[in-house]
């Protein structure tokens, strides 16, 4: 019978600031600006508004912890500030202008989703309770994996020389030539 995975959700709500661009190719910049734990669903859902500037609920996606991603965990809550990391895809299809594919607070998955270069990875800062939700988890299902140096097999590969050209050539040094001519 094979073991369940350990793992904990939770919803969590990502607010997306829309802001006019600044160049001639970019009419809008889109930054993820904060996480709402424990959210409703959303689908681009109007908060706020200041001139230009508008603030979104984009969507709410679960937030999951795996016990076989503590380390990561580790790694994150480390840093100076500790974050979520929010995957965003060019909307193909739909009403929205991005589409939010993906919360983690891996910060290797983030960086793995950032090399396909094809999303749009955004770090978002976590609140203070969301922070001791990941430490609790982190703590409760850390194992620290042990060091195993490998070591080497004892058979000796060097004493049989395979390949080494043709075996009906009898010499030690290169093998590769070109067989002599016959006297004429």
């Amino acid at each position: 019978m094979a073991k369940a995975a350990i793992h904990i959700e939770m919803p969590l709500g990502v607010v997306v600031r829309k802001t006019p661009g600044v160049t001639r190719w970019a009419k809008w910049n889109w930054r993820a600006v904060a996480v709402l734990p424990g959210a409703g669903p959303a689908d681009w859902v109007e908060l706020r508004r200041e001139g230009d500037a508008v603030e979104y609920h984009a969507a709410t996606l679960p937030l999951t912890l795996w016990a076989s991603d503590t380390e990561a965990y580790r790694v994150n809550l480390a840093d100076a500030q500790p974050s979520i990391y929010l995957v965003l895809r060019e909307e193909v299809e739909g009403d929205g202008p991005l589409h939010a594919a993906l919360v983690t607070a891996s910060p290797f998955e983030g960086q793995d989703y950032a090399d396909s270069g094809e999303d749009i990875v955004e770090k978002i800062p976590m609140t203070e309770g969301l922070i001791a939700w990941v430490r609790d988890f982190t703590l409760k299902h850390h194992r620290e994996e042990v060091f195993v140096k490998r070591r080497r097999d004892k058979s000796r590969v060097d004493l049989v020389e395979d390949g080494k050209g043709d075996a009906r050539i009898r010499q030690d040094s290169d093998v590769y030539r070109a067989p002599r001519r016959a006297a004429q």
